[in-house]
């Protein structure tokens, strides 16, 4: 039995499990791949502050997002192709969320289709929609997203073009895994992975195929897709996908106040300081860094959750006591699932609570709801002093 004490543990189990196609798509930024290290290591220059003598006894990390109740400030991100990290992974993810008590978020570019989830799953979970050209699978989405009872739509507003992602290009990721010599050498390496696999009928994007005319092969699904988000959407398309969904709005990608404002305007019920975990934009502000400034712009006025960097539970609280409202894991319940399935999302999510409920003790808190910016030292600087 493998001992796993943090996020890192996780990691280094899920490389040497998962084909390196989707180790290198789960664990890469885009261009010189700044953003993605600094998304992490901004953290860092966050310090918490140690109290002593004070009652840490009947703790809580219950709170609430969008007026959901959670078992901690942490929901499941949207992560494409989650289903190629296992078999199933979506389904996998889903369950471990729902046993847990955090949300749920299926990607539009899932292995495993919204009915899938749902048909395994009693807890409403969130659905993460990509804008599409085609109006007509747009509003059908939108549609199934409904009616397999989704309690949140997630519209992701930073990936209208498509950041290159050099590992991406040079693995020739795709889903199912093109049979090139090099990947087939990697795969045979993986048997664990390539079992679970041959068990499973779901293997390509369940969101899309079956449901847009002539999509008969993965190459013709990447391509169709790629060519799909539209590179128009702008905050009215956002009003009207608003009103045609009719439910919580959550928008992900929001960087800066000037958007945050907009988001506020159109009737989001929250925002998520997002850089797509540095695979867009290389350069941009890690999400930590941008949280500040967007909270003093709307954070009466709209929940403000972060994503993008956290690796553990003392990141969340760093982002809690900075004012967010909640917060997203991707890469890290990527690490455990692809290391050991369902258990390893549950054992990802166990870690962060840990690590979350005895720093938040050891700050003196017993409630995070209570936690503010007195327990952290912020240098002085940390949100830039930008010309």
């Amino acid at each position: 039995m493998t001992v796993i004490t943090n996020i890192d543990d996780l990691k280094r189990l899920y490389r040497r499990r998962a084909p390196k196609m989707f180790y290198d798509y789960c664990e890469s930024g885009s261009w010189t791949e700044q953003t993605f290290r600094e998304n992490v290591s901004d953290f860092d220059a966050i310090r918490l502050r140690q109290r002593v003598a004070v009652d840490m006894s009947n703790r809580t990390t219950k709170t609430q997002m969008i007026g959901q109740d959670v078992a901690m400030p942490v929901a499941l991100a949207p992560v494409g192709m989650t289903g190629m990290q296992s078999a199933d992974g979506e389904i996998k993810a889903a369950r471990a969320a729902e046993k847990f008590g955090v949300p749920f978020t299926l990607s539009t570019m899932s292995i495993c289709s919204i009915e899938d989830v749902a048909e395994h799953t009693t807890a409403p979970f969130w659905f993460q929609l990509y804008v599409m050209r085609d109006e007509d699978y747009l509003s059908r989405l939108i549609q199934r997203t409904k009616d397999a009872g989704c309690s949140a739509l997630v519209i992701t507003l930073d990936l209208q073009i498509m950041g290159q992602r050099h590992k991406d290009i040079r693995n020739g990721l795709s889903a199912p895994p093109k049979p090139t010599v090099r990947n087939l050498v990697n795969l045979s390496t993986k048997w664990r992975w390539g079992m679970g696999m041959l068990g499973t009928k779901r293997r390509s994007f369940g969101n899309v195929v079956g449901h847009v005319k002539g999509i008969s092969d993965p190459s013709k699904l990447m391509s169709w897709t790629n060519d799909q988000f539209d590179p128009s959407l702008d905050w009215s398309k956002i009003e009207k996908i608003k009103e045609m969904w009719g439910g919580p709005l959550i928008l992900k990608g929001v960087m800066e106040a000037e958007d945050a404002v907009m988001a506020a305007k159109v009737g989001a019920d929250a925002i998520i300081v997002s850089n797509h975990g540095g695979r867009q934009l290389d350069g941009a502000l890690s999400s930590i860094r941008a949280l500040d400034p967007i909270l003093q712009a709307v954070g009466d006025r709209i929940e403000v959750h972060l994503d993008s960097g956290i690796r553990s539970g003392q990141d969340v609280l760093k982002a809690m006591a900075m004012g967010a409202k909640g917060t997203y894991i991707g890469r890290a319940f990527v690490y455990g699932l692809g290391a050991m399935g369902e258990a390893g999302v549950t054992r990802a999510l166990e870690v962060i609570h840990k690590e979350l409920d005895t720093s938040m003790a050891f700050c003196g808190h017993r409630d995070i709801n209570q936690v503010d910016r007195d327990i952290l030292r912020i240098p002085r600087d940390f949100s830039g002093d930008w010309a």
